[in-house]
């Protein structure tokens, strides 16, 4: 059972289709939201429909399965749901765990002015991005990278891992790391959608640097830009602004 939306559900799921005989598997059916902000083209319902696949529309419609997988799929599974994967549950999560769990994991790297991100494969638990890691690969983070270049640096890594893991997963040839193994040393955080509001409000008062980090963090084509408030309106920050200061 195939859980996804985006671009990057998109392609994992046409790549389970591509490959379906290879990997002797059957998808019994998906669920999506079909979010294709970043490209139109790519409807994950589409896909499905093309393909046969059967189109699930709630959560408490999950029959019982081998294998459960998602892929930025936007609801929470509660443990019922959870349970309905015979085998395993697990998430392909685009940012590197325990540091980034949740939403708009690229802006909070950039503001904090990380060297380093990564990708995640990990076991679905109750709880938001908390199983135990299964696979992962990191990357160091550009010099004065914007968060549309951290977010396709991400993308690439991720669908690579999740092609070069499955027939991995489907064989049971991995282990669970617990992700407190990695607390202590990589630290930890959750965040949440609306967070990104207020890095985008940005005071005139901060720092050079941390206007740049937050302008490079939150200006994404597509998306309400950075700005700051004078006389009670927004004035807004571009990227051009950015690349003449």
């Amino acid at each position: 059972m195939f859980l996804g939306s985006k671009p990057i559900g998109y392609h994992c799921l046409a790549y389970l289709i591509e490959h379906s005989d290879q990997l002797n598997i059957e998808i019994q059916g998906i669920l999506t939201n079909d979010n294709a902000r970043f490209d139109q083209q790519l409807s994950l319902r589409k896909l499905a429909s093309d393909n046969n696949i059967p189109i699930i529309n709630h959560l408490d419609e999950l029959p019982e399965v081998d294998y459960l997988y998602s892929v930025q799929y936007h609801e929470i599974l509660k443990q019922q749901h959870l349970q309905k994967a015979r085998k395993i549950a697990l998430n392909l999560h685009m940012a590197p765990l325990p540091e980034y769990r949740g939403c708009n994991q690229f802006s909070f790297a950039i503001v904090d002015g990380k060297k380093e991100f990564g990708t995640t494969i990990h076991q679905l638990d109750h709880r938001i991005d908390h199983g135990d890691i299964l696979f992962e690969k990191r990357f160091p983070i550009p010099t004065d990278c914007w968060v549309s270049e951290l977010y396709e640096l991400t993308y690439e890594a991720s669908l690579s891992l999740f092609q070069e893991t499955i027939d991995l997963i489907l064989n049971g040839a991995y282990t669970r790391t617990p992700q407190q193994t990695f607390e202590s040393s990589r630290g930890c955080s959750l965040h949440f959608r609306q967070e990104i509001n207020t890095l985008k409000h940005i005071q005139l008062d901060w720092t050079q640097d941390k206007i740049q980090r937050h302008i490079r963090a939150t200006y994404m084509p597509g998306f309400e830009p950075p700005y700051t408030m004078v006389g009670g309106e927004k004035i807004y920050f571009s990227k051009t602004w950015q690349e003449h200061q």
